[in-house]
């Protein structure tokens, strides 16, 4: 689940791994669109990333037509887009359904933002982007300055340089969900 200002890279990386692994992979935005995703890069003299236009994407559906219940697993990525997906409700209501019934969640950097107030992070480890370290904390989670992060069906990552890391974790996760009984 992402929208536009996803960070390119947290989007399409994990898209192409999971479709390597023989998964269907949709991608559900606020609307059914062609999103612009942005690429986030360090200059020097600068307090914090840049963020550039990167390459523009189609969702396949919008959070409103997405039923949770057909998917295995949630990725949400970074970038700027969580900032304003936690307000959509059909947002919060598909996320709520993936930690409701305990099924595969992959989150990386700015994702945290979304997930604290939905209160998916009360109680749980996780890592994230360390300047929404704070965010974590206002949800009652433990924020692990780490580059990845497994805590039960939860996996999160700082940052696209962890990608390999999270990805292989979450695949992990998805296999163990397919191999367990009924």
């Amino acid at each position: 689940m992402t929208g536009d200002a996803g960070e390119v890279l947290e989007v399409l990386h994990p898209y192409w791994r999971l479709r390597e692994e023989g998964h269907e992979v949709h991608i559900a935005a606020p609307a059914r669109k062609r999103l612009q995703l942005v690429a986030h890069d360090g200059v020097a003299g600068f307090d914090t990333f840049t963020e550039k236009p990167a390459h523009t994407w189609p969702a396949d559906l919008a959070f409103r037509e997405t039923d949770p219940a057909g998917y295995a697993g949630l990725v949400l990525p970074g970038g700027r887009a969580p900032e304003y997906l936690r307000l959509d409700g059909d947002f919060r209501r598909v996320v709520r359904h993936f930690f409701d019934e305990g099924k595969p969640v992959a989150h990386i950097s700015h994702a945290a933002v979304a997930l604290a107030p939905l209160g998916v992070l009360a109680g749980r480890r996780t890592t994230c982007w360390p300047a929404c370290a704070p965010d974590v904390a206002a949800g009652a989670g433990t924020f692990v300055d780490e580059p990845v992060v497994l805590d039960g069906r939860m996996v999160s990552a700082q940052a696209w340089h962890a990608q390999a890391g999270w990805m292989r974790h979450f695949v992990e996760l998805l296999r163990d969900s397919a191999a367990a009984p009924a």
